[in-house]
């Protein structure tokens, strides 16, 4: 881990990790490095390092007003008011051009209008915000029944009422190394997913803390998830596509009219850009309030696991290459979800020592303009600055062995699935 040799501004010895450009664990001198390698984000290099430089900064400086802060609570943001003001701004307008189209869908019947106002009704339907689909998320996860995970569900009530959030209406399980929530539908359903892989290798207090943090998300404000700013997400990035010309159109009509629509082509590419980059500044700005509304899913998870507990559950993030290995050999092995856990422990064991270093080099890699989530690192970091808080729920190894028997039938799935995937 060490490069052997000195850092230029304190003279302290530099590391690196997973062949990153050095930098010094004493004042991180060069954490902000700009690495070559980066996934490009907008693909030209210097408009990259700018876009980096700009994430590094807005990600720290978050990190440091959350660390300060007497409390974390929901908060009237600046990104949050201009997510809410430009979704309300495009949902009215939608809604405009619907109602327009539908009156002059009616206006005169069987004239010329009545096309216009049949087109303004395709556009409005084209463009109305996507509320999501349950259908939609059962593709790749299975729906948890109540009366066959009894153990699960009844510390999944336990949790909702230690961290005062609502209890989720469906419960999925899915092969992922993850777990997520969302708001489905009209009737904004709440659905919990917990990825098999995460779930399988946490210890009881860790999944405690898992659950806190994604139930969590149902009362932190967070803005992907609310019904109005939904459509921010959506209904620009539609309007772009919409606008985008299509190349493979073959030109007729003369000279006259392929001018006519090289100048249309020209006229809609240009909007088609403008949009798209008026999308691009919206989403950058939203990410900053997604990025708040995970320190506060953290702190909930605090609360109920106790800081410990939830500190571990973000610097699992940090091993994901390591434990996904791990995990899909003893699946490819025939082996269940006990072997999965046993392999996970092994492999954070012997890891432990990279993660002070890991957790630093996140704030690195992890930075951007597009993420949802701040780094591990910071997530971690933040927990640990603040006050500890000791576990409003504690779960036993007895009812950890439940509510995997439970889930019995379910892990066998994933493993056949996890054994047969090509990755």
């Amino acid at each position: 881990m060490s490069t052997g040799e000195s850092c230029p501004k304190c003279a302290a010895a530099t590391i690196s990790k997973r062949s990153a450009e050095p930098w010094c664990p004493a004042c991180e001198w060069n954490l902000d490095h700009f690495e070559k390698e980066r996934r490009p984000e907008i693909g030209w290099r210097w408009v990259d390092r700018r876009l980096f430089r700009t994430a590094y900064w807005l990600t720290e400086r978050q990190f440091a007003e959350l660390r300060d802060a007497p409390s974390l609570a929901r908060a009237a943001t600046a990104a949050r008011i201009a997510t809410t003001a430009v979704s309300v701004v495009l949902l009215a307008l939608v809604a405009a051009l619907f109602v327009a189209g539908v009156v002059l869908l009616v206006h005169d019947f069987f004239t010329p209008i009545n096309l216009i106002g049949a087109l303004l009704v395709l556009i409005a339907v084209v463009l109305r915000p996507r509320l999501g689909r349950l259908s939609a998320l059962t593709r790749d996860a299975e729906e948890l029944d109540r009366g066959r995970a009894p153990a699960l569900f009844a510390v999944i009530d336990r949790v909702a009422a230690a961290a005062g959030t609502p209890v989720p209406d469906v419960v999925l399980l899915s092969a992922d190394f993850n777990a997520s929530t969302t708001t489905v539908g009209v009737r904004r359903r709440r659905v919990l997913t917990l990825g098999a892989q995460l779930w399988s290798v946490l210890d009881p207090q860790e999944r405690v803390a898992l659950l806190g943090h994604e139930l969590g998300h149902f009362v932190n404000g967070d803005i992907r998830r609310g019904l109005v700013t939904q459509a921010a997400g959506s209904t620009l990035g539609a309007v772009a596509y919409l606008l985008r010309p299509d190349g493979r159109r073959t030109r007729t009509g003369g000279l006259l009219g392929m001018i006519a629509e090289a100048l249309l082509d020209l006229l809609a590419g240009t909007l088609a850009r403008l949009v798209g980059l008026l999308h691009l500044l919206l989403l950058w700005i939203s990410r900053r309030d997604s990025q708040r509304a995970e320190y506060l899913a953290d702190e909930l998870a605090a609360k109920v696991a106790g800081s410990a507990a939830a500190i571990r559950l973000s610097d699992t993030s940090l091993l994901y290459d390591a434990i996904d290995t791990v995990v899909r050999r003893e699946a490819r092995a025939g082996n269940g979800a006990a072997a999965w856990s046993a392999a996970g422990r092994q492999a954070q064991t012997g890891l432990a020592g990279d993660i002070p270093a890991l957790r630093q080099l996140s704030r690195r890699t992890e930075a951007s303009l597009f993420a949802s989530h701040p780094p591990a690192g910071l997530r971690a970091g933040l927990l640990a600055a603040r006050a500890a808080q000791p576990a409003a729920v504690i779960v036993t190894e007895a009812e950890q062995a439940r509510m995997d028997e439970e889930l019995g039938a379910h892990y066998e799935r994933v493993r056949r699935e996890l054994a047969t995937a090509h990755w």
